[in-house]
């Protein structure tokens, strides 16, 4: 996500806060590297020329040029001014007192709109929340047949309406079978529309009064660029949107819609798509974004990511495996579906403070890894898992070739077992420590 203008960022953040002595002149050279990177990057030129100067505004002052750590306060600012662009403070689906509440998905076509219906649908789900999904797409073959595929997989609901209905008679009947049904809320895909269509333009408006809707949410292609801000402007000024959504940001997506969406539209960033799996989803966040851009990482984001990850029961008890010295590869193959679980080791490597593109190229294991090892792992027999020493020469050939991999690669694999065990097993004294530290209690 941004990895472009992450990358440009970064390295002026570097520059910055490596000079012993920031002048307004020296401070003026860096930020046209900050203008031009967010043009680069697709961001407007009146959203990058404001933003800017306001940076500028606060950097030359005398509190900052006098600081001990000039290079750190500016880049703070910048910290700042990034989140003040994105909006501040995360915005949510505000509850409503009517039931069903109803979502209207409007964007253009190969925007994304379908999938994302189903990723909220999960997302809402994960938080609680009953879905019905509907869609009022009768123009693009087998759209309603996608969500209906979607539905199930997101633990949501499904209601098709009768052959031949018109876009505003589902919409209505969406809203109605939300009712009766007891769900709490209703999301209503569309088909795609562009904003010049009068006539598509039209229908949105019956649509949304027809389904009644409490939100909203215009869905943005977040490779799109500049196009996607007049889009933005379009839909906001003729429909009334509540939000937006931004999707296909795992890629390396310039990001310019994101920083110039919000000031453009004067709407809220809500969610971002970020890859092809349903629980692919996050809630936007303009502190914990801008931070990912300035390579501060989003360690909150992470321990989400981690939670979601990994039930309690699941972690109560491989921490108890673990102060038994019980850890074994099954337990290993478990941490190893954890993992992918959170999403790719690029992405949650970008979560942590410091890692920028290049260290993570360096440093990090590729998904296949992961994938071969699993391969591994599972071309063992239960009781090779469990004993891991009785897995000798010829065993490891078996394995080897039942998992299309090579005998190296069975061997890196059990010496990175014994490393992950030998961690467990100094896990186990923490507690002690811990208690010490707290003056022998517990």
């Amino acid at each position: 996500m941004f990895e472009t203008l992450s990358d440009r960022l970064q390295g002026i953040a570097r520059k910055l806060t490596g000079q012993g002595k920031l002048n307004p002149d020296n401070i003026r050279d860096s930020l046209r590297e900050v203008r031009r990177a967010l043009l680069e990057a697709d961001v407007q030129l009146g959203v990058a020329r404001d933003f800017v100067a306001r940076v500028e505004a606060r950097a030359v002052g005398e509190e900052v040029l006098r600081s001990l750590t000039p290079g750190q306060q500016v880049v703070g600012i910048v910290h700042d001014e990034l989140v003040s662009l994105l909006g501040k403070t995360p915005v949510t689906l505000a509850n409503s007192s009517h039931v069903p509440e109803v979502v209207l998905l409007a964007g253009l076509q190969g925007s994304g709109k379908t999938t994302f219906a189903g990723k909220l649908a999960k997302w809402m789900g994960s938080r609680g929340k009953r879905v019905l999904l509907a869609s009022a797409d009768v123009y693009r073959p087998a759209a309603i047949d996608q969500l209906e595929t979607l539905a199930p997989l997101a633990d949501a609901g499904f209601w098709r309406a009768p052959e031949g209905s018109a876009p505003q008679a589902i919409a209505a009947g969406a809203r109605e079978q939300g009712r009766v049904r007891g769900f709490d809320f209703v999301v209503l895909d569309t088909a795609g529309r562009q904003h010049v269509d009068e006539v598509l333009m039209v229908e949105l408006d019956e649509l949304n009064r027809a389904s009644g809707a409490h939100h909203v949410l215009l869905v943005v292609d977040g490779m799109t660029g500049q196009e996607a801000v007049r889009i933005g402007q379009a839909f906001a000024q003729r429909v009334g949107l509540e939000g937006l959504v931004l999707t296909k940001m795992d890629g390396d997506a310039r990001g310019g819609a994101a920083l110039s969406l919000r000031q453009a539209t004067g709407k809220p960033i809500l969610f971002l798509g970020v890859g092809e799996k349903l629980d692919a989803l996050e809630a936007f966040d303009p502190a914990r974004v801008a931070g990912r851009i300035l390579g501060m990482g989003d360690v909150v984001g992470l321990v989400e990511r981690a939670r979601a990850a990994v039930d309690d029961v699941a972690a109560a008890r491989l921490a108890e495996r673990a102060r038994r010295a019980e850890f074994t590869l099954d337990d290993f193959l478990e941490q190893l579906r954890h993992v992918k679980k959170m999403g790719s080791v690029e992405e949650i490597m970008a979560m942590l403070p410091g890692m920028n593109r290049q260290m993570r190229e360096q440093i990090a294991p590729d998904d296949g890894k992961l994938k071969r090892y699993e391969a591994i792992l599972l071309s063992m027999m239960p009781r090779e898992r469990r004993l891991p020493r009785t897995i000798d020469g010829s065993r490891r050939r078996r394995i080897a070739a039942g998992s299309g991999t090579s005998v190296p690669e069975v061997n890196r694999l059990l010496k990175d077992f014994e490393q992950a065990r030998t961690m467990m097993k100094r896990l186990r004294h923490m507690p002690r420590g811990l208690s010490r530290l707290r003056g022998g209690r517990g």
